[in-house]
């Protein structure tokens, strides 16, 4: 058993979840962000494409919607809207910041 415990891989340990944020105006492209490269391009957008959509939807519903808060799994997102456009901040949640 020794001999093939030397060719099996180290398992990885799962990706840590991103921290950072982003902005996008008010087409959806990201302008600038401090989000890590590791982070899946595709999610961003996706995230900013909802964000958007939330903004657009309560402005057409008339409620005024300047920051929207979202608890996600293990993670927050945090987005203030920005002349259309929205700066996205993302935070993974710890156990001490669960709490409140």
């Amino acid at each position: 058993m020794g001999l093939l415990n030397f060719f099996a891989k180290p398992a990885q340990p799962p990706p840590g979840l991103p921290s950072g944020c982003f902005t996008v105006d008010r087409t959806g492209r990201v302008v600038i962000g401090t989000v890590p490269s590791s982070f899946p391009a595709a999610t961003i957008t996706d995230i900013a494409r909802h964000v958007l959509d939330t903004f657009r939807e309560a402005q057409a519903a008339q409620l005024p919607l300047a920051e929207l808060v979202v608890h996600f799994g293990s993670l927050k997102i945090t987005a203030r809207e920005q002349r259309g456009g929205a700066l996205v901040f993302l935070a993974p949640r710890t156990l001490t910041s669960s709490a409140k």
